[in-house]
């Protein structure tokens, strides 16, 4: 018997370049298949994990799917925001506890989100370098970002401006760096956290300038009304928030009017949680209140369905290639009739030449299958990193 597999080996060993083409086709029929189904699920995992840890999400009556990936992700486009006003309706509810979120602006590629401390407590979120906000003016930036972006506590990033022709004049914002936050392999690596307030700051809804009480500021008073002081274009607005200027820094009108794009909903318990979802059904709502669970399993369900369609094609495909290889062998048995006839010629009998040739197919199978199982393996292994890295690319 070894001398069967040692020829059957020899043969092949002797075209490599037909062993390696019938070997990598076998190997990714088998493969293709298998590979998919585990990167779905993988995919299924890194997705439905971070929404299964978010109770409820409130924000503006739209498309939910877009609320969900903005707030939970921080992808897709900013959705349409709302009031501020909707965050206190939930606090007041005294069913949840009412994490806000404004997603708007970013610093380059990395999104800046406003929010509040809870959120930090909310993710299991850890600072590792310096410390917490505390004040206006602060940031505090995942790992990711601060590896990208080489900055630490102590330096100081800048938003950047939506439209470089911003003729209302709302300036990018020059924020400290306070702290790094611990490495999660979420979404949250990626991001600049501010307090909410800091954000509007950055919309232009609160603003500092020059104390124009001051005798050095006297050429920027246009007049002076009592204890009034009304100054004139040249007063300078201030773009960083310092020590020395932050008490300057002021918000006109309403902040319960002010926008945000999502509230982060986490109810004390079922009960209130069904007694909130209850409240917000009617159709004079302008706000909607969603379950990223449910959300993201609709889309799972559309990308499940995409994936039986590519299933589909693959078996076709891999349908077709085993047809080509076992025409492969079969022209291979035609060219090798003098080959054979000779095996006979000098004593080997029928069953023995048979089983030289039943000993090749073998051999490539299992090297196939050997191969495919090894990349079934590496992406059982490697896959949830890839798609992380995908996720928070």
């Amino acid at each position: 018997m070894s001398s069967v597999i040692y020829l059957a080996w020899r043969y092949l060993a002797h075209h490599p370049v037909k062993t390696t083409i019938l070997v990598l086709s076998i190997m990714l029929i088998v493969y293709l298949p298998v590979g998919l189904r585990v990167l779905v699920n993988q995919s299924e995992d890194e997705l439905t994990t971070r929404a299964e840890a978010t109770p409820l999400v409130i924000g503006a009556k739209g498309s939910p799917l877009e609320l969900v990936l903005n707030s939970l992700y921080f992808e897709s486009d900013v959705p349409t925001p709302m009031r501020h006003a909707e965050v206190i309706r939930v606090a007041e509810s005294g069913k949840a506890l009412a994490i806000p979120l404004y997603t708007r602006f970013r610093a380059r590629t990395h999104p800046i989100v406003g929010t509040s401390l809870d959120y930090f407590a909310f993710r299991g979120l850890r600072v590792v370098e310096g410390r917490n906000l505390a004040v206006l003016g602060e940031c505090v930036v995942g790992a990711g970002v601060a590896e990208s972006a080489d900055v630490g506590p102590g330096d100081a990033i800048i938003s950047s401006p939506e439209n470089v022709f911003d003729l209302a004049g709302v300036y990018p914002l020059k924020m400290k760096v306070v702290g790094v936050l611990e490495r999660s392999h979420t979404p949250d690596d990626r991001v600049i956290f501010v307090d909410l307030k800091t954000a509007w700051v950055i919309e232009g809804l609160g603003h500092g300038h020059q104390d124009l009480s001051k005798p050095e500021a006297s050429s920027q008073v246009l007049r002076r009304e009592g204890n009034t002081y009304v100054g004139n274009a040249a007063v300078v607005q201030y773009n960083e928030i310092t020590e020395d200027n932050i008490e300057s820094f002021h918000f006109h009108g309403d902040t319960g009017e002010f926008p945000v794009t999502a509230v982060i909903v986490v109810p004390d318990d079922d009960k209130s949680s069904a007694i909130l979802q209850g409240r917000y059904v009617s159709q004079d709502e302008v706000v909607q209140i969603v379950e990223p669970t449910g959300v993201m399993k609709e889309l799972l369900a559309t990308i499940l369905t995409v994936q039986s369609y590519v299933v589909a094609a693959v078996v076709v495909i891999g349908l077709s290639t085993l047809a080509t290889a076992v025409l492969v062998f079969l022209l291979s048995l035609r060219l090798r009739r003098r080959e054979i006839a000779t095996m006979m010629k000098i004593g080997g009998s029928k069953s023995y030449v048979i089983g030289i040739l039943a000993s090749e197919i073998l051999v490539v199978v299992t090297a196939a299958v050997v191969f495919a199982g090894g990349l079934t393996f590496l992406t059982a292994k490697f896959g949830s990193a890839i798609i992380r890295a995908l996720i928070l690319s």
